[in-house]
């Protein structure tokens, strides 16, 4: 038995919590709320703010892990790494962490790399964002250094980026800034991987839809094998080229791209699994493959063998859109998860609660996962649990 300190301790870390735990090991997650849903499954659950890299690290010199992680979140990713180089013990490195977090560190590595980038700029004020736009009249305005896609919004004038500056710039933890990037029109993907000391694997790829009231956050995500209308040989090879030059020496990887002129584009990449399950869930309902599992063996002193059960052809992340207002019945949860090829549902609101139009991921009020053999299959199930999943508002 291992002791494992697990930093974040939210919805989407309780797999990883729940996986550690499976293999016998002892657990200690931190996270900044007293209710944090992992700590059900730790042995101690301690609260403190993930992106506080001393209070975390007077933690771990108390308990002493023999290995630290977290998982579908970024912005602990640096005080992982942060903490297990204090320790000695395995890790990416600081400087890589905040190479995958940082997003600005991102751009820069990528582009003096040589690869196809969008115009980029970092800004400390309002007035340097200004001047960017004048020269790239559609961009995107991004904190430095956050995640779930709070504080992005697209500008197309001087007023756009009045009104949604400090919005923005409220969620840079690092550093009060934030980057501005050309704004890339196009089909967008999600590619999730695995780096083990001796190769890189591909997990998932999926094309993403959005809402139509926000272009930035999801509302769909269909992973397939692949797909006739875009190369998903040349996106593998792309994202594998990025992790190898941006010298990640092992765990998991999650990215997004769109696609313009026939080129992909990066739009992010971080240096952890994709949230709402899937790294967790998903990668191995499509791949055969538990990156968790050879993740955690990887930081016990395993070699992450990478075995391939048996998987299925395709998947849907999907992200429910209920009326706004005041709901006031939820009817059909529990038939729905009875259904074939229902894997899972999370439903975030209750009878009483005021629904609105999603902000940003977390402001959601749901999800599903689902499962099938061929994209037509997983269509019709997709559409079976629309029509039972009800939710009234008024």
């Amino acid at each position: 038995m291992a002791k494992i300190m697990i930093i974040a301790g939210g919805m989407w870390q309780c797999p990883i919590v729940q996986l550690v735990k499976r293999k016998g090991h002892y657990v200690i997650c931190t996270n900044l709320y007293e209710d944090s849903p992992a700590f059900q499954y730790a042995d101690v659950g301690i609260v403190a703010d993930v992106l506080d890299k001393e209070k975390n690290l007077q933690i771990a010199m108390e308990y002493k892990p023999d290995a630290v992680l977290t998982e579908q979140t970024d912005i602990a990713v640096p005080t992982v790494a942060y903490i297990a180089e204090q320790l000695g013990i395995k890790g990416i490195g600081f400087e890589i962490a905040r190479r995958f977090t940082n997003k600005y560190e991102t751009r820069k590595y990528i582009y003096d790399a040589g690869f196809i980038s969008p115009e980029f700029a970092l800004c400390r004020n309002i007035d340097e964002a200004k001047r960017f736009l004048r020269e790239v009249p559609v961009s995107i305005i991004k904190p430095l250094d956050s995640q779930s896609s709070r504080g992005i919004h697209v500008v197309r004038s001087v007023d756009d980026i009045e009104k949604n500056f400090e919005d923005c710039i409220q969620y840079s933890n690092e550093e009060k800034a934030i980057v501005i990037e050309e704004y890339i029109e196009g089909t967008e993907f999600t590619v999730d991987g695995l780096k083990t000391s001796t190769e890189y694997i591909v997990t998932a790829i999926s094309e993403k839809e959005h809402y139509a009231h926000n272009p930035n956050i999801a509302n769909r995500l269909l992973f397939t094998q692949k797909n006739d209308r875009f190369d998903y040989e040349k996106l593998k090879k792309l994202n594998e080229d990025m992790v190898i030059a941006m010298q990640l020496p092992f765990g998991l990887t999650h990215a997004e791209y769109k696609y313009k002129n026939g080129e992909f584009y990066l739009i992010e990449i971080a240096a952890r699994g994709g949230g709402t399950k899937i790294s967790s869930d998903i990668v191995p309902l499509v791949s055969g493959i538990n990156s968790n599992e050879i993740y955690l063996d990887i930081l016990t002193g395993g070699k992450g063998e990478v075995v391939r059960e048996p998987y299925h052809e395709c998947a849907v992340l999907g992200f429910f859109d209920f009326k706004p207002g005041k709901v006031i019945s939820i009817k059909g949860v529990d038939e729905a998860k009875k259904q074939l090829g229902v894997h899972d549902i999370g439903l975030e609101i209750k009878v009483g609660d005021i629904l609105g139009q999603a902000q940003d991921d977390r402001s959601r009020c749901g999800y599903y996962i689902l499962w099938g053999d061929s994209v037509e299959e997983l269509n019709q199930r997709e559409k079976l649990l629309k029509e039972t999943v009800e939710v009234w508002t008024k």
